[in-house]
C-alpha cells in the first residue's frame, strides 16, 4: 500500500508518523513545497521506522507533480490558525483553495484510482475543491471526526466512564456549525440522559457543544497547534480504508439537500473502509436532520467562495 501525505507541516508530520507506526504503509511518500522539510522529514522517518523494525519504503517529495503510483492521498498543505489568531476555518478559504486546487491537478496524472482523504481547511468545502480539480473517484473529507473524538472525550471525563463505553459523534461542519448527534450518543450501551439519571450526574448539553466547538482554540493558542488529536483520528480513517474495516466514522462525503442545487460534502457518520458505506443519516431525528441541512448550507457557501477563488486563479 503506497500512502502520500502532501504537506508535512505540524498536522501532516504527526499523521504521517501515526500512519508509519500503526503499520499501515509498505511505501509512505512525504511532500512539501518548503524547501528541504520533506527531505529532512523523511530522513526522521527511516530513523523511526529503523527503531520501529518497519519495513517501509519512504521517499520525498517538493511537489505534488512528482508523486506517482500512489493508493491513498492526504492532503493537508494550506496555511493554517496561528496562536492567538482569532480567525475561523472558513477565512482560510480562498488562500488554501488555490493550494488545493493545485495540488489536486497536479497529482490526477500519476495517480489514477487514488483514494484521496483531505485534511486541510475548511476542510469539508476543500474536500470539494478536490473532487473537483482531481476527478477521482473516492475523496473525502475528514469531516466531524475530530469533533466526535472530542466529544466522545469530553463525555467520558463528564460521566468518568472509559472512552471505550461512550458511543457517540458530531455531523454538519467541521467548525461552529458542528452538530453533536445526541440521538445516537450512549454512554454504558444507554441514551446519556437516561444514563445520567441512573447514576445521579448532572450535566449540560451546552456545556458539552461548547467544549467541543472551542477547545481547538485553547490548544492552538498555549501549544502552537492541534496535532496528536488530529493525527490520530486521521491515521484511523487510513486503517479504516486500507483495512477495509466497514467501521462507521463521521467523514464528510457528498450529501444531496432538497435546499441546495448540488451535493455538499457534509460531515455524517458513515461506513468507511475500501469502499462507502451507507450513513446514519436516515436515523437522526428530524431535528439533527435539519441541522445538518443548515451546516450544509453554510459549507455550501464557503465552497462557493472557494471555487470563485479558483477560478480568479484560473
Amino acid at each position: 500500500m503506497h500512502i502520500a501525505q502532501i504537506g508535512t507541516g505540524r498536522v501532516g508530520r504527526p499523521t504521517a508518523y501515526a500512519i508509519l507506526t500503526l503499520g499501515l504503509a509498505e511505501e509512505l511518500t512525504v511532500c512539501d513545497i518548503k524547501d528541504k522539510l520533506a527531505p529532512a522529514f523523511a530522513e526522521e522517518l527511516r530513523h523511526a521506522a529503523a527503531s520501529l523494525g518497519l519495513e517501509v519504503e519512504i521517499t520525498a517529495a517538493t511537489h505534488a507533480s512528482e508523486v506517482s503510483g500512489a493508493d491513498i492521498i492526504l492532503i493537508s498543505a494550506g496555511r493554517s490558525r496561528k496562536p492567538g489568531e482569532k480567525i475561523s476555518r472558513r477565512d482560510l478559504t480562498a488562500i488554501n483553495a488555490k493550494t488545493v486546487k493545485e495540488v489536486s491537478e497536479a497529482l490526477r496524472s500519476n495517480n489514477p484510482g487514488a483514494r484521496y482523504v483531505v485534511i486541510t481547511n475548511p476542510v469539508d468545502a476543500m474536500g470539494m475543491i478536490c473532487k473537483k480539480y482531481s476527478g477521482a473517484d473516492f475523496v473525502i473529507s475528514t469531516g466531524t471526526s475530530l469533533e466526535s473524538a472530542r466529544f466522545r472525550a469530553k463525555l467520558a471525563l463528564t460521566f468518568d466512564v472509559p472512552v471505550t463505553l461512550v458511543q457517540g459523534w458530531v455531523g454538519g461542519e467541521h467548525g461552529s456549525a458542528a452538530v453533536p448527534l445526541w440521538s445516537q450518543t450512549r454512554i454504558c450501551g444507554l441514551p446519556v440522559q437516561e444514563y445520567a439519571e441512573q447514576v445521579g450526574v448532572e450535566f449540560n448539553r451546552i456545556e458539552v457543544e461548547d467544549y467541543v466547538k472551542s477547545v481547538s482554540e485553547f490548544v492552538i493558542d498555549e501549544i502552537g497547534a492541534t496535532e496528536y488529536g488530529p493525527a490520530s483520528i486521521f491515521a484511523r480513517i487510513v486503517r479504516a480504508i486500507v483495512k477495509n474495516t466497514d467501521e462507521i466514522i463521521p467523514v464528510a462525503t457528498p450529501m444531496r439537500f432538497r435546499s441546495i442545487s448540488e451535493p455538499v460534502y457534509t460531515g455524517c457518520p458513515t461506513r468507511l473502509g475500501l469502499s462507502l458505506g451507507p450513513s446514519l443519516y436516515d436515523v437522526l431525528s428530524g431535528e439533527e436532520q435539519q441541522a445538518l441541512e443548515e451546516a450544509a448550507k453554510i459549507i455550501y457557501q464557503t465552497y462557493l467562495l472557494a471555487e470563485s477563488a479558483c477560478e480568479q486563479q484560473s
